[in-house]
């Protein structure tokens, strides 16, 4: 359970932390959630708290999503979907918020198209921010070297990595191409695309894996192309820890 938080808890930096705890008293102090909608400051405090839980949780679910889903896609189209997926889990969650702080203290709850603004807002500032964060040149996509050892036409991604013999194959979105080398360099040649050994005899790309499954008793990972590679007990721990299983 630990290792599957671990991705969230890794972007809660003091900073972070810090800028929420003064955040959100500042905000129930100055504002109240709805146009003439009055609560006391320890229930604004439990709306704004609720809000950037919320807005946090939406964020980091559409940002994995689209990593996940249109890795290689357009800019323009991953703002888009980053923005639409933070709207549509976001305005419906702040509105049960909402239901359930005005009920409670006696008065009516606001409708969806109230709330609606609320979403459009914080996937605006969201999506600014990412942008932000797309253009740092620091984050730049870099070109694997393993690459340059394909065929200088293909254009797509790479799955795993598979021993055969004395040499490679390379599973890709375009065909499986085999190399001369030892699995240990062509491992070396990804980065820095983030991927796990499952088996000594193979190593795949974290993004390309689409779920777990069992086969006859034994552990594997599917992976986006439909292929099963196993896992070994060896492997399994780190593939635990990482949250991959």
């Amino acid at each position: 359970m630990s290792s599957k938080l671990s991705p969230i808890l890794t972007q809660c930096t003091v900073q972070r932390v810090f800028a929420g705890i003064v955040f959100v008293p500042l905000m129930a102090y100055c504002f109240a959630p709805f146009r003439d909608m009055t609560l006391s400051f320890s229930q604004r405090m439990v709306f704004w708290s609720g809000v950037l839980v919320l807005a946090l949780a939406a964020t980091w679910m559409a940002r994995k999503l689209v990593r996940e889903k249109l890795l290689h896609s357009g800019l323009l189209l991953r703002d888009f979907a980053f923005a639409l997926l933070i709207l549509l889990l976001f305005a419906p969650s702040l509105w049960l918020l909402s239901w359930v702080v005005f009920t409670l203290n006696g008065q009516m709850a606001p409708g969806l198209l109230m709330v609606a603004p609320y979403g459009v807002l914080i996937a605006t500032g969201f999506l600014l921010i990412r942008q932000r964060e797309d253009t740092n040149p620091q984050d730049a996509t870099v070109r694997p070297r393993l690459y340059n050892r394909l065929p200088a036409a293909f254009q797509g991604e790479i799955y795993r990595l598979t021993v055969r013999d004395h040499s490679v194959d390379v599973v890709t979105s375009e065909g499986t191409f085999t190399i001369r080398s030892r699995l240990t360099d062509a491992i070396a040649d990804m980065e820095p695309v983030p991927g796990h050994c499952t088996h000594r005899s193979h190593w795949v790309v974290d993004a390309a894996i689409a779920g777990v499954e069992k086969q006859g008793g034994k552990i594997c990972l599917r992976l986006r192309n439909d292929d099963l590679v196993p896992v070994s007990r060896k492997y399994k721990p780190l593939l635990e820890e990482d949250g991959l299983l």
